[in-house]
């Protein structure tokens, strides 16, 4: 059976959830194989969820430069073991990576994919989440970025052979360098991307004190605090909240879209989330064509009685 080539995305020594979600869809395609790039990563968590080969390759000449050097690793990992696919997150490192190595191993490259079955073949949602396209790679390895929360991670302990890797990084890699590196603060709630339920408010929270209805009910929920673009052009919550086409596309298992219009922008962007829920005072809002639940009322008056609900029965 073909090894699948998985691009672990780590962070401070940690494998992300997206990784794990990657090792559950490349069980379908052939044999996961984990490739950390980077040193002091905890690899238990790889071979818990599949990983049967972990391919390690630690230098600094690929951590200290943008990007090109993890394609040199790829690429070459890609000649030596003809992978039946390459499988990387779909961030906006996950796809650059994915255009340069496809342009670098002459293969085809499907981004931002929801699904992929047995046969290599990918669903995508396109056109702000209006239709939905299936397609497969017919040249070269197929090389596939996939979005968070598209899978559940499913546990299937496998090996776990960890092999140290030697790359050699070329000097084109080596251009743009990474002069500082810069430690984001990040509060107890869950990252938007990675998140299961993601809350989010939009013009109707009225300012940028009306969000603090949305962040109660978000840490009720253990959630993320999600926001559409006027709330964030407005200044009244941070740009990297931003749901949307120009913003981060979500996938969790539960949306709540408070004060949210659903205009096609912010569509685009949470669309594929399992289960969707709005508050919004407008019955004639376009979000709720969208929605699983929906309440026709002030979020001001529905969302702290929800919050209220959920503390109550946490116990």
């Amino acid at each position: 059976m073909s090894e699948v080539l998985v691009l672990v995305e780590h962070e401070d020594g940690k494998v992300k959830k997206v990784t794990l979600e990657l090792l559950t869809l490349a069980q379908q395609l052939g044999e996961p194989a984990a490739v950390v790039i980077g040193s002091g990563v905890d690899t238990a968590p790889l071979a818990e969820y599949g990983a049967a080969k972990i391919y390690v390759a630690e230098s600094a000449d690929l951590t200290d430069y943008v990007v090109a050097p993890k394609v040199d690793a790829l690429a070459q990992l890609v000649s030596e073991k003809s992978p039946a696919a390459v499988l990387l997150p779909s961030s906006a490192e996950g796809k650059e990576i994915a255009g340069r190595l496809a342009l670098r191993t002459d293969s085809g490259v499907i981004t931002d994919a929801v699904g992929i079955d047995a046969e290599g073949i990918c669903t995508k949602v396109i056109f702000g989440g209006a239709i939905i396209v299936k397609g497969k790679i017919v040249e070269g390895t197929p090389i596939i970025t996939v979005r968070p929360n598209s899978v559940a991670p499913e546990a299937s302990p496998a090996a776990g052979e960890v092999e140290q890797v030697s790359v050699s990084v070329s000097d084109a890699s080596k251009k743009a360098k990474i002069t500082n590196r810069v430690i984001e603060e990040k509060g107890e709630r869950p990252e938007l991307v990675e998140a299961a339920i993601v809350v989010s408010g939009g013009r109707g929270v009225g300012g940028e004190e009306g969000f603090a209805v949305i962040e109660a009910l978000a840490d009720s929920l253990g959630a993320a605090v999600g926001a559409s673009r006027a709330a964030t052009d407005a200044g009244w919550y941070p740009h990297q909240h931003q749901v949307g086409q120009t913003g981060k596309t979500v996938s969790p298992n539960l949306y709540i879209a408070n004060g949210i219009s659903g205009a096609i922008q912010h569509r685009a962007g949470m669309q594929t989330s399992k289960t969707i829920v709005v508050v919004n005072k407008d019955p004639e809002a376009p979000i709720f064509e969208l929605a699983d639940f929906g309440v026709v009322g002030d979020l001001f008056q529905v969302v702290p009685q929800l919050t209220e609900e959920i503390n109550s029965r946490k116990g």
